[in-house]
């Protein structure tokens, strides 16, 4: 139900993206679920993509790819995942069936509107941001060229950081310190023009 007193529907969703500016793609239903794949900017890592998946009768999940498949011991990323979980209100990670880590919000039908999507999606970018270095190991590509990582910040980050900042705490700021700390991208002119 959503606060108005009615079931929260696919309809619902799709109204509170557009009303937040994020551009969703084409709706999949399949036995009375919807789901939506939407992708977030963050103030340091570009291109988040999140796929929603509302059960009407129970929850919207709120599921960011976090990175590719865990291709190294277990039990050191495993521990990290732990402590992330236990240090991040709000939020949980989980290991996919195919070893990917991912980040995911439930939020409860009941108490569903489009502010609570909102602070869910920018409290998931801003935990995205938080971590970044911390994820170099499973986000950087394989065979990258130094100095090519991380990706730089995108120009414009999501709108829903600055919307919800008064909701996401110690979060709000995430990222900002974080800014400083990335090595500069290299001048590839100067790069190019070497021998």
């Amino acid at each position: 139900m959503t606060r108005a007193g009615r079931p929260v529907s696919a309809g619902d969703v799709a109204t509170w993206l557009e009303e937040l500016g994020i551009g969703a793609g084409a709706r999949a239903d399949r036995e009375g679920v919807s789901s939506w794949d939407i992708v977030l900017d963050g103030r340091l890592r570009p291109a988040i993509p999140v796929t929603l998946i509302l059960d009407p009768a129970l929850a919207l999940l709120c599921w960011v790819h976090y990175a590719p498949p865990i291709n190294e011991s277990f039990r050191v990323s495993y521990r990290m995942l732990l402590r992330w979980n236990d240090e991040l209100p709000f939020v949980k990670f989980a290991v996919s069936d195919d070893e990917r880590p991912i980040l995911t919000a439930e939020l409860p039908v009941g108490t569903l509107d489009r502010d609570v999507l909102g602070t869910a999606l920018a409290r998931l970018v801003a935990v995205c941001d938080l971590l970044l270095l911390d994820s170099a190991r499973w986000l950087e590509p394989p065979g990258s060229r130094k100095g090519a990582w991380p990706p730089s910040p995108p120009a414009v980050p999501s709108p829903l950081l600055e919307r919800y900042a008064d909701r996401l705490g110690e979060l709000a700021n995430a990222g900002l310190s974080v800014a400083e700390e990335l090595p500069e991208a290299p001048d590839t002119a100067d790069t190019l023009a070497r021998p």
